[in-house]
């Protein structure tokens, strides 16, 4: 089946491409002596978890507890929880995982950690955890010069057993340019040296350090006292990455395959693709480099100015050879968003249909207890 014979709108995956960004990272890490644990939000999917097992990751970094519970089930031993868990029903999930696999959970206050404690003590199982620390993302995380302190007041919980520190600089994505990554970069390496001294000052030896981002990642990994790295949109990458140099064209996996349906005016076209498609992510962060809500391949006269559920709106500056009818393939500007909308992507190499891949660590998992 050829690429032109796929239904508008599609999410493409180029394995060619994909496979690349995921071989080059694990091999980089792997050079700098670093386990590689992949956000694995960035695409859902447990055939894409397994293609970056195979190429070298040790272990994974889960946004939801659906994703925590699918790869446990699957089998992986080295799983990570990305966020603070307080709810009692997210709790007894996370119990379970833990009699699966060597789960860790993050912890940045003391009344999420109690409740973990009491859970665990009355299913008589001990749980592990990292002490999130604040890079800079101002979000989850204690300042870093506070570890030390603050493990030593958790170590009151009997059932939870400090392993290290994480952290994730997620602020980078303000960066407007490549050449303001090294800032963001040199604030992840201090966070994590401030935090480490920490705690090796009140007593404590982290076993795991980890951190991670895909702008932050050539620049930071290399880092002597990170040991676990955590990269989650290397596997596609998007228009937020052109836009600070991390990636080009050519590194871009994941694209939406459109039809241009309408010519109302002169300087503007429709599309079938809309916000259910590309998303609203213009830069989670306050990136003012993006422009419009994705990259037009082979079109830089296009910007994708607005957008409807279903339709996008295409606005021409200068001339253009674009035509009703025509197919195009977009960026999104955060793929992690466009992976989340989708059921399957169409994996294919060059012009040729491979496979469809299931996105099928998504959703809720309240089905399964409904079912």
């Amino acid at each position: 089946m050829k690429l032109s014979e796929v239904y508008t709108p599609a999410v493409l995956l180029d394995l060619d491409i994909m496979e690349r960004n995921v071989h080059r990272f694990a091999s980089e890490a792997a050079a700098h002596g670093k386990q590689l644990w992949p956000m694995v939000k960035t695409h859902k999917s447990l055939e894409l978890a397994a293609v970056q097992a195979k190429a070298g990751a040790s272990g994974f970094l889960c946004g939801t507890l659906d994703e925590v519970e699918a790869l446990a089930e699957a089998g992986y031993h080295n799983l990570m929880y990305a966020y603070p868990a307080a709810d009692p029903l997210s709790i007894a999930r996370l119990l379970r995982v833990a009699e699966k696999c060597d789960l860790i959970l993050r912890i940045d206050g003391p009344d999420a950690a109690r409740a973990l404690n009491e859970a665990a003590k009355e299913a008589g199982r001990k749980l592990s955890y990292t002490i999130i620390i604040d890079a800079g993302l101002h979000r989850f995380g204690i300042p870093p010069e506070e570890a030390g302190a603050f493990a030593r007041a958790l170590q009151q919980f009997d059932f939870l057993t400090f392993r290290g520190l994480s952290t994730h600089p997620g602020h980078v994505y303000a960066a407007g340019s490549g050449e303001e990554l090294p800032r963001y970069c040199g604030e992840e390496r201090a966070a994590v040296k401030t935090a480490v001294e920490s705690l090796q000052a009140a007593g404590f030896a982290p076993e795991i350090v980890s951190s991670g981002s895909t702008p932050t990642f050539r620049g930071t990994i290399g880092d002597e006292l990170l040991t676990v790295y955590h990269p989650g949109n290397y596997i596609f990458m998007d228009a937020i990455q052109l836009s600070t140099g991390t990636a080009r064209e050519e590194d871009c996996a994941l694209t939406i395959l459109a039809s241009v349906i309408s010519h109302p005016r002169e300087d503007l076209f429709l599309c079938d693709a809309g916000a259910k498609c590309l998303g609203l992510d213009q830069g989670a962060h306050g990136n003012s480099s993006i422009r419009g809500y994705g990259v037009v391949m082979g079109h830089p006269e296009i910007t994708v100015a607005g957008l409807s559920e279903e339709v996008g709106k295409l606005h021409v500056e200068g001339k253009t050879d674009l035509k009703v009818g025509d197919r195009i393939r977009i960026i999104p500007n955060h793929a992690c968003s466009s992976a989340n909308l989708t059921s399957y992507y169409v994996g294919h190499r060059g012009d040729e249909v491979d496979h469809l891949i299931a996105v099928d660590i998504r959703g809720n998992g309240t089905k399964k207890n409904v079912e």
